[in-house]
C-alpha cells in the first residue's frame, strides 16, 4: 500500500491527466450510443421486420473480442481517440437498443389505444406516453452500458488514445503494481460516480407516478443538483483545454508498446522541441511495429522509431542476408519506394531478440548458447511474446536455423513472461537484449552462436514529407545516436523497468546530463 500511496503522489499531475482523458473519451462514447442505441430500440419497435438483422448484429459485435474489433477499426480510421470511441460505441448498443425495445414493447396495449382514441398522433403516442412509460427500463440499460464503457475504455491506450488504461498496460509491462493500481482504482471510481450520476437522472427523468422509491429529501436534490451542474462545468473546461492550440508546427510520434521505445519517443521529442520551434505530439505504446507502420502510413503519426531486422525481415519479408551495412541499405531503398517512408542512420545500438533463462535452469543443463538448449530443449517449456510466434524473422527463423523442439510452447506477451520464468512456470522466454528486466531477474542471456535473429539496429523512420520540410531533424537524430549504445540503453530500461522512474524523466535526465539539450 505504501509504495503504491509514493507512486500515486509522485504521479498526480500524470494520473489527473490521464483521468481527464479518460473521462472525456467515455462521455463521448456514451452520449454518441445513446443517441444511435434509443432510436434503433424505437425503430425495431415499430418496424418488425427490422428487430431480427439489428439484433442479430448488435449481439454479433457484443461476440467479438474488444482487441480484435481494435485491430479490425485500425485500418480503416486509424489509431487515437476515434477506434477507441467507436469500439466502445458498439460494444454499449447492445443493452440500450434491447431495452429500449423491451419498454416500448410491454407498455399496456390498453394505454396506447386510450392515447389513440383521444387524438394523439402516432408519434404523439410515442414521445408522450410509450418514451416515459418505457424511460425506466431504458435508463437502465443506459446506465449499464455506461459503466461498462469505463471498463472498456482502459483498451484506448493501446492504440494511442490515451486514458488511464496507459497506466494499467504500463504497469504490467514493468511488473509494477503500483502503477496498475494507480490506473486500476481511479477508473473504479470513475464507473461508480458514473453509475451514480445515471442515478441521479434517473430519479429526475421518471415520471413520479413510475417511481418506486419514496421522494428524495432537499438536500438530497440540492447536492444531486450541484454534483450535475459541476460535471458539465468540468467537461466543458476540459474540452476547452484540450483544444487549446500552442500555434507551433506539430509533428506526431509514435512509438510501440515497450519501455526502450517510450523512453527514445521522449528522447526524440524533448531534442526537437529544444532545437526547433517545432511542437511535438506523442502517440505511446501502440502496439507492435505493423501497427506503428500502419499509423505512419495512414499518417496518423509523422515518425517513430524502428529497428532494422524488423523492417527487413518483418515488414519487407526478406531473410537471404545478414550483412548489417545491406540490411540498412535495403531498408531505406524499399521503404522509400513502397511506402514513401524515410529510413535514417541507425542510433548506433542493435537490440536484437534473444533467449533467457534462469540461472538454475543454466546450471542444470550447462546452457551457453542456442545449441546447448537445442540439445535438451524438449525438457523444457518457451513462454515467448505473442509477436515473437508470428514473425517470420522470430519463431520461425529460430526454428530454421536449430532443430528447436520445446515440450511445450505457451505465448505470454510482455512482462508476465518474465513473472512466469521467475515462478518456474516456464524455462526459457524471448527477450530484447536492451531489456532492464534482464538485469532485475538476474537471467542468463544465451549466444545465438548460428546467428539465428538478424541486428535489429534503431533507426528512425519518418515520412518523407517530413524531411523535405524539416532537413534539421535528420542531423538531430544522427548527433542524439552517437551517444546511444547498447550499455547505455540497458541502463536507460532498467531505471525504468526496476527502479520505477518515469521514461519521460529517464530521457530529459540522459539529454541533460550528456548536453543535448538545456
Amino acid at each position: 500500500m505504501s509504495s503504491f500511496i509514493n507512486y500515486f503522489s509522485s504521479n498526480a499531475s500524470t494520473i489527473l491527466d490521464l483521468f481527464t482523458e479518460h473521462i472525456q473519451l467515455t462521455f463521448l462514447a456514451i452520449i454518441a450510443s445513446i443517441l444511435i442505441g434509443v432510436p434503433l430500440g424505437i425503430l425495431i419497435s415499430y418496424v418488425k421486420p427490422a428487430k431480427k438483422p439489428i439484433m442479430g448484429l448488435t449481439n454479433i459485435i457484443q461476440a467479438i473480442p474488444s482487441m480484435a474489433l481494435l485491430g479490425f477499426l485500425i485500418p480503416f480510421v486509424g489509431i487515437g481517440t476515434k477506434p477507441a470511441i467507436i469500439m466502445v460505441i458498439l460494444y454499449s448498443l447492445l443493452p440500450i437498443v434491447k431495452n429500449t425495445y423491451a419498454g416500448i414493447s410491454n407498455v399496456n396495449p390498453d394505454t396506447l389505444e386510450a392515447a389513440k382514441g383521444i387524438g394523439l398522433t402516432r408519434f404523439q403516442v410515442l414521445y408522450k406516453v410509450e418514451l416515459p412509460l418505457a424511460l425506466p427500463v431504458i435508463l437502465a440499460g443506459v446506465r449499464i452500458s455506461a459503466v461498462s464503457a469505463v471498463g472498456l475504455m482502459t483498451l484506448a491506450a493501446f492504440i494511442g488514445a490515451g486514458g488511464l488504461g496507459y497506466l494499467v498496460y504500463a504497469g504490467i509491462r514493468t511488473v509494477n503494481n503500483a502503477q496498475i493500481l494507480s490506473g486500476a482504482i481511479p477508473a473504479c471510481l470513475l464507473a461508480l460516480f458514473i453509475d451514480y450520476l445515471f442515478s441521479i437522472l434517473e430519479s429526475k427523468l421518471i415520471p413520479k407516478n413510475l417511481k418506486i422509491e419514496n421522494p428524495p429529501s432537499k438536500t438530497k436534490k440540492y447536492l444531486d443538483n450541484f454534483v450535475i451542474i459541476l460535471t458539465c462545468l468540468a467537461l466543458i473546461m476540459g474540452s476547452i483545454f484540450t483544444l487549446k492550440d500552442s500555434g507551433k508546427e506539430t509533428i506526431k510520434i509514435g512509438s510501440m508498446d515497450f519501455t526502450e521505445q517510450e523512453i527514445l519517443s521522449y528522447m526524440v521529442k524533448d531534442l526537437i522541441e529544444d532545437r526547433t520551434d517545432i511542437n511535438m505530439e506523442q502517440s505511446l505504446s501502440l502496439g507492435a511495429s505493423g501497427i506503428v507502420l500502419d499509423a505512419i502510413k495512414n499518417k496518423d503519426i509523422d515518425m517513430y522509431i524502428d529497428y532494422t531486422g524488423t523492417i527487413y525481415g518483418s515488414v519487407l519479408g526478406h531473410n537471404d542476408t545478414k550483412d548489417t551495412k545491406e540490411i540498412l541499405n535495403v531498408c531505406k531503398k524499399e521503404m522509400k519506394s513502397k511506402y514513401n517512408l524515410e529510413v535514417l542512420d541507425e542510433l548506433h545500438f542493435n537490440n536484437t531478440y534473444t533467449l533467457a533463462v534462469r540461472k538454475d535452469t543454466a546450471e542444470k543443463y550447462n546452457l551457453k548458447t542456442y545449441s546447448d538448449l537445442e540439445k535438451v530443449s524438449s525438457n523444457l517449456v518457451l513462454s515467448p511474446t505473442l509477436s515473437f510466434m508470428e514473425r517470420k524473422d522470430c519463431y520461425k527463423a529460430l526454428n530454421n536455423t536449430y532443430n528447436m523442439k520445446f515440450k511445450e510452447v505457451t505465448p505470454i506477451d510482455g512482462s508476465p513472461r518474465y513473472t512466469a520464468l521467475q515462478n518456474k512456470n516456464c524455462d526459457v522466454i524471448d527477450a530484447y537484449s536492451t531489456d532492464g528486466l534482464l538485469k532485475k531477474y538476474d537471467l542468463v542471456v544465451l549466444e545465438d552462436d548460428k546467428g539465428a535473429f538478424l541486428r535489429y539496429d534503431a533507426v528512425p523512420v519518418i515520412s518523407k514529407e517530413l524531411k523535405e520540410k524539416y532537413p534539421q531533424i535528420e542531423n538531430i537524430l544522427k548527433e542524439l545516436g552517437t551517444y546511444l549504445n547498447e550499455d547505455v540503453m540497458i541502463e536507460l530500461n532498467y531505471q525504468v523497468d526496476v527502479e520505477g522512474k518515469k521514461s519521460g524523466d529517464v530521457a530529459h535526465d540522459f539529454l541533460i546530463k550528456n548536453g543535448l539539450i538545456k
